[in-house]
């Protein structure tokens, strides 16, 4: 990471929290911005750097941008050692992260609501991609374009990160008037960008963005923000899309969530709609404590669920693609022909670092999985996409037990009610051992150890496991993916949707033309 890098993404943050309170956020950004122009070795530059202690304390606010990277954030040319553990055999890499508390994910606190109270110094960093300097400022740029307070914010999908090879030109260009920045990453080949914001009152913010952006709203928005909440908080999964807006010269669609909808899935799985987004590379815009450390939760639980699914050996490109393909389980575009076939395998294949960058960290902290490959001794494997690691876990029903018991909440009630259908468990004696294994009571502080329906569960016959784990996963993303397409009918326009329903076929036909493509390249081999 470059010095400019490193001072947006860690040193704004530290300079907001020490200055004084009646100096107004306009003028602090413009001498930060000034400030960031000067030389590296320019005196007032280091001043600004210095002027500091590691770590934010202060309550991140409505509208601030800036990644809010922890203190030691990975460089962008650092390279990754390695170390072995004396546990196994196999070598895990070591991240850079500092200790953390091997429990932190036991009873979380979600109601933090500063950075300082997070496990660590730098819990979480994992979850901050490293992009290129100017397209990420004009990202953010689309952000301050937008005068209602956006408190978290992340960009997402093929317009971000690249799930094809660059290069091709597509014949008509979506954005009217592009920064030379996304032009360039996008390859020329002009694609949509995704965002979501998080927002803390729905309808006070969609009031303010009526006021603002009327446009980007379809005839739903001249009912007024009251409806346009009730339609985002009340159905689907809880996200009111505005697609196909132009912002600052850019195509975009943004999708607006409250913070507590989008914690609550996070962390117990609800609907696995924005979970399953964050589970994949993102570029954080805009970060919160609450939703670092729900989003944390979600990362381990997608690692604990994808070795439930996987063998006692399996490489790199197997567990990120589980991971990647969870939330694909159930949704319908999947079964119908409105989303590339292959749009699971290319997010992997195309973005490999990314998805290392992301678990790795998490892997070196589960003591029942580790790296198996000698590759992962040199010193940059981190960054290199050609390495696709072996890894292998313990399959001691004990231990996946554990992992069974420390799935988010929703989504463990799911595997259990279809445990105790298939173990025919008597109604009576399920509730009871339900209430054993509560972990909602507020005044209990227990260890999350897998009790013996766990370990029964995880000693299942594989096959049957990953059968019942996957109709789990049917069942908590089916309804809320579906629901919200039929409203995304409704709160996008005829207009739009048209128009979305025809670029998801285009997208799908051209996913069968490379596959055949492929499959008959790979004949003419043989």
């Amino acid at each position: 990471m470059n010095s400019l890098t490193a001072f947006e993404d860690v040193a704004l943050p530290i300079i907001s929290s020490s200055i004084t309170p009646y100096l107004s956020r306009n003028l602090l950004l413009a001498r930060v911005r000034w400030q960031s122009r000067l030389p590296p070795r320019h005196p007032l530059r280091q001043q600004a750097f210095a002027s500091g202690a590691p770590g934010n304390t202060r309550k991140w606010k409505d509208g601030d941008d800036g990644d809010n990277a922890p203190s030691q954030t990975p460089s962008e040319n650092s390279t990754t050692s390695t170390r072995s553990r004396s546990a196994t055999t196999s070598s895990k890499p070591s991240t850079g992260q500092t200790s953390i508390p091997s429990d932190w994910d036991e009873n979380p606190n979600l109601n933090i609501s500063a950075f300082s109270q997070l496990p660590s110094s730098t819990f979480g960093y994992n979850q901050h991609m490293i992009i290129n300097h100017d397209f990420k400022e004009a990202l953010r740029q689309i952000l301050w374009q937008f005068r209602a307070p956006i408190r978290y914010a992340f960009a997402y999908g093929s317009g971000v990160f690249p799930q094809t090879a660059l290069g091709s030109k597509s014949a008509a260009t979506v954005h009217p008037h592009p920064s030379p920045a996304i032009s360039s990453m996008q390859g020329g080949q002009g694609k949509m960008i995704d965002f979501i914001f998080g927002v803390t009152y729905t309808q006070h913010w969609h009031s303010l963005n009526l006021q603002q952006h009327r446009d980007h709203y379809s005839a739903i928005g001249s009912l007024g923000s009251s409806l346009v909440s009730r339609l985002q908080d009340k159905y689907g999964a809880g996200v009111y899309f505005n697609p196909y807006v132009t912002v600052n010269g850019t195509l975009i669609k943004y999708g607006v969530v409250n913070l507590d909808t989008l914690c609550r899935d996070l962390s117990e799985w609800d609907t696995l709609y924005l979970a399953g987004r964050l589970q994949k590379p993102v570029k954080i815009l805009r970060d919160d404590p609450r939703v670092r450390l729900a989003n944390q939760i979600n990362l381990i639980s997608a690692v604990r669920t994808a070795l439930l699914l996987l063998p006692s050996e399996f490489t790199e490109q197997e567990l990120y693609g589980t991971i990647a393909g969870l939330s694909y389980l159930g949704d319908p575009r999947m079964a119908l022909p409105a989303e590339n076939p292959n749009k699971v395998a290319n997010i992997v294949n195309y973005q490999l670092p990314n998805f290392r960058r992301l678990y790795a960290p998490l892997i070196e902290n589960l003591p029942n999985v580790a790296f198996h490959d000698p590759r992962c001794s040199s010193s940059d494997w981190m960054d290199d996409p050609d390495i696709n690691a072996t890894l292998a876990q313990d399959m001691d029903p004990k231990r996946r037990g554990n992992m069974v018991r420390r799935l988010p909440r929703s989504f463990r009630s799911k595997l259990y009610f279809r445990y105790q259908s298939k173990f025919q468990i008597p109604q009576l004696d399920f509730d009871r051992m339900l209430e054993e294994s509560n972990d909602q009571d507020p005044t209990r502080v227990k260890r999350q150890q897998g009790s013996v329906f766990d370990q029964r569960i995880a000693g299942d016959r594989q096959s049957d496991l990953r059968k019942e784990v996957k109709r789990a996963i049917k069942s908590t993303v089916q309804w809320p993916s579906a629901t919200q397409s039929l409203k995304g009918i409704i709160t996008t326009g005829f207009v739009r949707s048209v128009r979305y329903v025809r670029e998801k076929l285009a997208k799908h036909r051209k996913g069968q033309e490379r596959e055949q493509s492929a499959s008959g390249s790979a004949k003419k081999k043989g």
